[in-house]
């Protein structure tokens, strides 16, 4: 130390010692980076830049290391200015020095020049000059640390002779840092094309430590490559860096899901479910036992490292957000000229700086891992709701339908996640409470005992507004589950009230059950809003006790320790004030909690039912012994009793009876879906289920009949030729690529059954079991599935199947008669016709109507020849349509598929979105008186502080301004002032949000319900649910909060700025650039944040419809046992939503880090002004107050851009309720100057001309030029090939579907003159597919309540259901479950005759309409048809030959066409 000292002495005297003054180190660095300014700009201007190729390859710790490079360019242009505009501040007032003028004048070129290296870095299409740049670091490494060894010696060695500002050494230190940091990246940084040529790239904004090169781009796209986050090192984990190439993706192009990263794997549901799952079976045995107790502590031990990392964040955001009220006392004595040490000022300001610095820090993380946890928690109970539904009893069922379960997963899951915000809130306003009474005590001594007790009196409040709340949450709850059960239904089975003209006696339902829902609402929002007034007025509260306590006991009022209690005071507002928000969500999550648990803990179905045996343990398929069964175990009456049977493998076993006898009851048994009351039953080898009612998913064909095999293309094409699809899929543009719709919805139901069938065939199963599958086919398509399925394909299979077609038991190895849930008579087809009195009422039945017509033969030889014909015609087309065929795949586009991609608006949110929200209530009168009320409070609360802090002295040495109690009734007079304020702002901002909501729901709705049923079909209920669960939530309860938000924390920032800069005008050289950059940063980040938000919505649809789906075809997943498999699915799904969600949350942090430490440094500044500038100039209580209101600039700029943000993602949810306010409606309902007569029609005449029908623009035609006439009073059958176009004519002549050309005359009136619902309400139909609603038998059978019991009861007993309903319990009142579960098909078609009775319409349509009952049943309705609709049109279309048999005239459809040699009478056929 002797030997440096002595040198640097000897320095200092010799005649070099001007090289080691701050002059000249400061004029070399001015030179250097002129030198550096010239060799960036130089080739720039010159254009000489030589472009990088777009196929460079760079390794990725090159660019990790250049995106730092990037950032340390950018932070120490940054840190120069704010450098030289504090020494010009610090400076401004006295004379500047030779040696003053060079350190501004380095600092300038330091910034400028640094700035403009920035720039150049960004650009990634240029080449840098990287040789010349790398030896002007090492010059630059040199300078910078000989001015730093310089300070260092001045410091310890010549500290009394040599006064050194701290800005300097802070400048020479990062100065220091900077050049051993370019240097290690030039040195070391090697560019794999070239040594000494390198282009730095990927800037701040792009800063992925992971992105890949273009090559790998081109071969990876987003979605199929982790986050960067898994990857992440420290630096990029603190800024938010690796969702930075995300957001720079999102300004160059419109984000899709392919681009978004996959999660995580611990944030994966794939990942994480199988580890919970085996904690919920260790602890609870299963979810079956599951508490809501169990269910917390299980969903807290999922996550609780990450649980404890947040606790710990919290807690550092805490004691760091305290630093600044503590210290604004001493901060105002010593602006006053209290200076206890000396740079003291600085030391304040570097201890606000770098509290401010960790609190910042601290709380993006602390945020961003709170909502990692709710996504990840969100994602577990998703996954325990979708597999507890694939294992609810049919009992359990009851209780629970499809849309409460969706309900659960897409409100209750959603809330639980949301709630992990909350998590720490409770003991965290114990924390800070604590905190702030001990700053409080040390300020205002004894008087914090009475801030303690005010705020515990305000705390205590909460306990009757938290219970309210929690009641009024439960019960909105329970409304919106009825009405979401309400519109799941209705959506189902909209193609059928349009039919009947049902649908706006429907929506008033609906629009009822929201005004109860409306009701609960209102209770819910109005009680919030006195949350609000209470608890914004709660601070003001706790300060007036507090200081009116101070002049009762005598304790003397400085400014100083009252600007540190308003500080303190301000920050206990927000725990405070978010008190009722968290209690409010601990209410509603318990509720939520609640609602899952018990859900979970509803009756599985009984798995020890069938016992399964391995294939070839056992001689015998399926052996059943004394087996009693029955769907409700309750009752005291069974479903089947008595069973005893024995199938040994490769039987065929036929199941027939009358309707309601129990035979599909008979295959739900052994599939193991029946409660067992006693017996056995073992099954031998795997099964195959084919249902009655088709159970289709959304998607390709192809998906569908494999499920979930691979392809295997000999043995597919096999399964398509048995089920007769070849020539199905050639009509279908896309083949077996076409997208099915919702629910089959763009597929016949013949061709739904043999896709069905195709299913069960290519799993290969050992057990078959079809419930009445040809009843949905014509009779020759029905009668080759038997010969090439049954007796072909699966020829030594064991097959059980149910039919109603007598012509298809003989080839039965055993035949069952069922009756009344009992195997009456079993045997073979020539045992029972001997001695099988239940089997010869069947078949009797069968041969009466064979023997209704003589010419049975002629009429069958007729249509094949014309069938025969028909073939030719095929067979010389096959060629082109094979062609065609080819063409469409080479070119195929989404627009030609029914289905599309769901919708989703593109680039910003529309002024015109946010204008029509706000002036859709009261045409938006509420809102300037809103935020007037705003503005006054914010006035109020501003004048209220001021008024504390000027009439108040500085020290008890100096006079009050003001008497005690004039100061006190003023404060509280303002005060007073400021909570009406609050009050009218929280009055009015509900009562335009609940209106709003109103207007929105029921326009939607109305349009909804008006929309045409192409709407329907094109569209999956997921999307409309989606609307009308999530989106509707947020329109009632988040959207007004977040516009009040953006409005109030905006005026909130302009009265922070407005009492700053009254202070010092000069911090706006501060506020405007950072100002500036926080706009321009929001800029940036909006476009991937809006996309991926949108992304959000998007992908909630496909969970959803993936849930429905799987709750309807619960029992035919369970039969193939792909209860795995679709769980997979759902998971993956979950992930997929959860994919842009977790996105979403790292972008808004990225932003958030970013405004904060803008603010930070905007806050620095501000202090070091007040710091530097001399005593007396401004006032230091006013200088106090700015810095009080200071602290909470961060915190209030982050929430003006972070409520922005936030406000532009929910507003999604008004522009997705807005899509369904736009769509094209059907034509009008009533055409008033067009009514017809009442009467109408007479005759029933139905005259069909020149008839094109095709189901979208994009599709092809249906119906190709039909022109025939329905002859009033006549009956008429319709029949053709599956696929032919009946049920399509059908639908034309209800209207369903408008033609594309040529009309339909009734009675001469042309029927698109007449309003749809004039035209519907005038014909009758028995549809296709029988539908029930959930209700009573009453409701379903009258639904608009306009017959009279007897009424009711003489339908009912025409239809023959008089006799089973009245065995019922409640009569007309008995309760009908959801989709009519409770009855069986043949009955749902029974209530769907005693509808059309009841109606005694004209013209009847009978659209496959006895496909599901027994031959004798069929012959009970045709008579009596014939007996109450002689006088009737009756239009038949009917795949059985004897249902046509009778009519007086038969069309054959072909392909969409008529053949008008069979439309004759049936005289004239038997001539022929």
């Amino acid at each position: 130390m002797w030997f440096v000292s002595s040198l640097f002495s000897s320095l200092m005297h010799s005649p070099t010692c001007f090289l080691l003054k701050p002059i000249f180190l400061h004029a070399l660095s001015s030179f250097f980076h002129l030198l550096l300014l010239a060799m960036v700009l130089v080739p720039l201007l010159c254009k000489r830049i030589i472009t990088v190729e777009s196929k460079d390859k760079k390794t990725n710790n090159n660019k990790a290391l250049f995106q730092k490079t990037l950032f340390c360019s950018v932070g120490f242009s940054v840190f120069n200015l704010f450098l030289s505009l504090i020494n010009y501040f610090i400076w401004y007032r006295t004379s500047l020095t030779q040696e003053k003028l060079f350190t501004l004048l380095d600092l300038g070129l330091k910034t400028v020049s640094w700035g403009v290296l920035a720039i150049s870095m960004h650009n990634d299409h240029r080449r840098f000059p990287l040789l010349l740049f790398r030896i002007w670091c090492a010059f630059y490494m040199f300078v910078s640390c000989s001015s730093f060894i310089v300070d260092i010696i001045v410091l310890i060695l010549y500290k009394k002779h040599v006064h050194l500002p701290p800005q300097c050494i802070v400048s020479d230190v990062v100065a220091t840092l900077v050049g051993l940091f370019f240097c290690y990246v030039m040195c070391f940084v090697k560019n794999d094309e070239c040594e000494d040529i390198s282009t730095i790239e990927e800037p701040l904004l792009n800063g992925d430590d992971h992105a890949s090169s273009m090559e790998k781009k081109e071969t990876n796209r987003g979605g199929e490559t982790v986050t960067p986050y898994s990857n992440a090192g420290i630096f990029s984990i603190l800024t938010f860096s690796w969702i930075g190439s995300l957001i720079a993706l999102g300004n160059k192009k419109i984000l899709d899901l392919e681009d978004v990263p996959q999660l995580d794997s611990g944030d994966s549901v794939v990942e994480a479910f199988p580890a919970f799952k085996e904690k919920v079976e260790a602890d609870c045995g299963g979810t079956n036992h599951i508490t809501t107790l169990k269910l917390v502590k299980l969903l807290v031990i999922s996550a609780w490292k990450e649980i404890l990392f947040t606790a710990f964040l919290a807690l550092l955001n805490t004691l760091a957000s305290y630093v600044g009220p503590y210290l604004i006392d001493a901060f105002v004595q010593f602006l006053d000229g209290k200076q206890l040490y000396e740079n003291q000022g600085y030391v304040l300001v570097s201890a606000f700086f770098v509290a401010k610095i960790v609190e910042c820090l601290s709380q993006r993380h602390w945020f961003f891992k709170l909502q990692q946890i709710g996504i990840r928690i969100r994602a577990l109970l998703v996954t325990m709701i979708y597999n507890k539904s694939l294992t609810l009893s049919c009992q359990s069922k009851k209780g629970h339908t499809s849309g409460e379960t969706i309900n659960l997963m897409t409100v209750d899951a959603e809330r639980i996640g949301v709630f992990s915000w909350y998590m720490h809130d409770l003991w965290l306003v114990i924390l800070q409470v604590s905190l702030a009474l001990l700053i409080l005590y040390k300020n205002l001594g004894i008087a914090s005992i009475a801030a303690f007790f005010a705020t515990v009196f305000v705390m205590l409040a909460n306990i009757p507004l938290g219970s309210l709340q929690e009641k009024f949450q439960t019960k909105l709850m329970e409304s919106k589950d009825t009405r979401m059960k309400a519109t799941s239904e209705v959506l189902r089975n909209m193609r059928i009230l349009k039919l009947q003209g049902w649908e706006m006696k429907f929506l008033s339902k609906i629009i009822q059950l929201r005004k109860t829902e409306q009701m609960w609402l209102k209770k819910f929002v109005y009680t919030s809003a006195m949350t609000t007034f209470v608890f914004w007025g709660a601070p003001t509260f706790v300060s007036v006790v507090t200081f009116g306590t101070c002049m009762l006991v005598g304790i003397p009022l400085e400014s100083g320790k009252i600007l540190s209690a308003l500080a303190t005071f301000r920050i206990l507002q927000e725990p405070i004030y978010n008190l009722p928000e968290t209690i409010s969500m601990i209410a509603q999550t318990k509720v939520s909690l609640d609602r899952i648990s018990l859900f979970l803990r509803l009756e599985d179905l009984q798995f020890n039912v069938v016992e399964k045996l391995p294939l070839g343990t056992s001689d015998k398929a399926i052996e059943v012994t004394n087996g009693n069964f029955s769907w409700d175990l309750s009752s005291s009456v069974t479903t089947l009793k008595n069973i005893n049977l024995s199938v040994f493998h490769g039987m065929k076993v036929a199941v027939c009876g009358t309707v309601g006898s129990g035979k599909s009851t008979l295959l739900s048994c052994i599939l193991g879906e029946v409660p067992k009351v006693s017996g056995t039953l073992k099954v031998c080898g795997k099964k195959a289920y084919v249902a009655q009612s088709p159970w289709i998913q959304s998607g390709k064909i192809e998906d569908n009949i494999l499920f979930g095999k691979k392809m295997d293309r000999k043995k597919y094409e096999k399964v398509l030729e048995a089920c007769s699809l070849k020539k199905d899929l050639e009509t279908l543009s896309f083949g077996d690529q076409t997208i099915i719709g919702e629910r089959g919805i763009n597929l016949s139901g013949g061709q739904k059954q043999r896709i069905q069938i195709a299913r069960a065939l290519y799993q290969d199963s050992d057990i078959y079991l079809f419930d009445d599958p040809f009843s949905a086919v014509d009779a020759h398509t029905g009668s080759h599935l038997f010969k090439e399925c049954l007796l072909g394909h699966l020829s030594s299979k064991t097959v059980v199947y149910v039919t109603h077609q007598v012509e298809f038991l003989p080839a039965a190895d055993l035949i069952l008669v069922m009756k009344n849930g009992k195997i009456t008579q079993c045997g073979k087809y020539i045992e029972l016709l001997n001695n099988g009195t239940d089997f010869m009422e069947l078949v009797g039945a069968h041969k009466k109507a064979l023997s209704t017509l003589d010419s049975t033969s002629t009429f069958e030889q007729d249509i094949n020849v014309s069938n025969a014909h028909v073939v030719k015609q095929r067979e010389a087309r096959k060629d082109d349509q094979i062609g065609n065929k080819i063409d469409i795949n080479d070119h195929s586009e989404p627009k030609g598929q029914l289905v599309q991609e769901e919708e989703r608006e593109k680039g910003k949110v529309g002024f015109l979105i946010y204008w029509k929200y706000i002036t859709t209530a009261y045409r938006g009168i509420l809102v300037p008186f809103i935020l007037l009320a705003q503005i006054l409070f914010q006035t109020l609360q501003i004048g209220s502080n001021y008024w504390m802090t000027w009439a108040t002295p500085i020290s008890q040495e100096d006079p009050s301004p003001v008497e005690g109690s004039i100061l006190i009734i003023v404060y509280v007079a303002l005060a007073i002032g400021s909570s009406f304020c609050i009050l009218a702002r929280a009055m009015l901002l509900v009562t335009a949000g609940y209106k709003t909501a109103t207007l929105l729901f029921n326009k939607m709705h109305f349009c909804i319900f008006l929309a045409p049923m192409s709407f329907f079909d094109s569209t999956p209920s997921g999307r409309i649910l989606n609307r009308a669960s999530t989106d509707q939530s947020a329109v009632d309860t988040d959207i007004p909060n977040q516009i009040s938000s953006v409005a109030f924390t905006l005026i909130q920032l302009l009265g922070i700025i407005a009492v700053m800069s009254q202070v010092a005008w000069q911090v706006f050289f501060v506020f405007i650039p950072v100002i500036a950059a926080s706009i321009w940063y929001q800029q940036y980040y909006l476009p991937a944040a809006r996309e991926l938000s949108r992304l959000v919505g998007v992908c909630k649809a496909p969970v959803i419809q993936h849930f429905a789906e799987t709750i309807s075809g619960a029992s035919t997943i369970r039969s193939f046992d792909q209860q795995s498999r679709f769980q997979e699915t759902n998971m993956k799904l979950s992930d997929e939503y959860s994919r842009p969600k977790f996105n979403v949350t790292g972008a808004m942090e990225w932003l958030c880090f970013r405004l904060d430490m803008l603010s930070s440094i905007t806050f620095a500044v501000s202090l070091i002004f007040l710091v530097s500038i001399p005593k007396g100039v401004i006032n230091p209580s006013i200088a106090g107050l700015a810095v009080t209101y200071g602290l909470n600039l961060n915190m209030v700029q982050a929430w003006v851009v972070w409520n922005l943000c936030r406000l532009e993602n929910k507003i999604i949810s008004i522009e997705r309720i807005m899509q369904y306010t736009c769509v094209p409606s059907e034509p009008p309902l009533v055409v008033e100057e067009n009514r017809p007569d009442p009467s109408w029609p007479i005759y029933g005449e139905v005259d069909i001309q020149n008839l094109q029908v095709r189901y979208a623009s994009h599709l092809p035609l249906v119906l190709r030029g039909i022109s025939c006439t329905f002859y009033g009073g006549l009956k008429t059958g319709i029949v053709g090939r599956t696929g032919s176009g009946k049920s399509t004519l059908i639908q034309t002549l209800f209207r369903i579907v408008e033609p594309a050309a040529g009309r339909v005359m009734i009675d001469g009136i042309n029927i698109s003159s007449v309003g749809l619902h004039d035209l519907r309400s005038r014909l009758g139909i028995i549809p296709q597919d029988p539908t029930m609603f959930e209700g009573t038998v009453r409701n379903n059978l009258d639904p608009l309540e306009e017959y009279t019991d007897e009424q009711i009861w003489e339908a009912l007993d025409k239809c023959q259901l008089g006799d089973e309903v009245r065995k019922k319990e409640g009569k007309l009142d008995s309760p009908v479950s959801e989709n009519g579960e409770n009855w069986s098909m043949g009955q749902r078609q029974l209530v769907c005759l005693g509808r059309v009775l009841l109606k005694k319409s004209k013209i009847l349509v009978l659209d496959e309409a006895t496909a599901s009952v027994d031959t004798a049943t069929d012959n009970l309705i045709q008579q009596t048809l014939k007996l109450h609709f002689a006088d009737s049109t009756i239009i038949t279309i009917a795949h059985r030959i004897t249902s046509v048999l009778d009519s007086n005239m038969v069309l054959l459809l072909h392909q969409g066409k008529n053949y008008k040699e069979l439309l004759k009478s049936m005289s004239h056929l038997q001539n022929c």
